[in-house]
């Protein structure tokens, strides 16, 4: 029996749709999915220091249940399950296990911060449940040879610090810069863009 599932059909088996007696032998769907609903996992700081990130979860769940409240998706219903990680990655980790392996989610959806992603990133590739758009523009993300299961959505941190720096050569040209930067992935590639970008004047405005 086969299976519908997070990737999309083949493009032969799309015509097994339009066969109601084969559909109906045949309707199986991932875990997380069924006729009636979806299920997205979601993790983000509510609690701690970060916890004034807390709004974009909120302001997720106040998407989904709009969505619900014109139909769902294809006459799904999205059950968004939400935990609060604190953004600490062991407690992400516990959160996101919960999501996968009690809660039963289709897929993670935006969850926010470069050292809560990539803790759960091999995890997720794994157990193939779908890591999406996740909510950090570090450049590890676009990797589908490696990490298909993961998508990211915005613009790496690399090409945001090459544009500050076009914008400081243009409107500061002549003036010190000082760089205090995170040591961890997104730090280090919002410096490396930074210093491309101003190409040249590098060694004349970096102190």
């Amino acid at each position: 029996m086969s299976k519908l599932g997070r990737r999309v059909f083949a493009a032969g088996s799309a015509a097994f749709a339009f066969a109601p007696s084969i559909l109906k032998a045949q309707k199986k769907y991932d875990t997380g999915a069924t006729d009636k609903e979806i299920k997205l996992g979601h993790t983000n700081p509510y609690s701690g220091p970060l916890s004034a990130y807390g709004v974009i979860g909120k302001a997720e769940a106040a998407y989904w249940a709009m969505v619900n409240d014109q139909g769902g998706i294809n006459g799904r219903k999205i059950n968004f399950i939400t935990y609060d990680d604190g953004f600490s990655p062991p407690k992400t980790v516990e959160m996101v296990r919960k999501l996968v392996e009690d809660d039963g989610v289709f897929a993670i959806f935006q969850l926010l911060g470069t050292p809560t992603n990539t803790v759960v990133h091999k995890y997720l590739n794994q157990k193939k449940v779908p890591q999406l758009f996740v909510a950090t523009g570090a450049s590890k993300w676009g990797d589908p040879k490696n990490f298909p299961w993961t998508m990211g959505w915005q613009p790496d941190y690399s090409t945001e610090g090459g544009i500050y720096a076009k914008h400081m050569i243009a409107q500061h040209k002549g003036e010190k810069i000082g760089i205090l930067w995170q040591n961890d992935d997104s730090g280090k590639d919002y410096v490396h863009g930074f210093l491309k970008g101003l190409g040249k004047e590098h060694e004349k405005m970096v102190v």
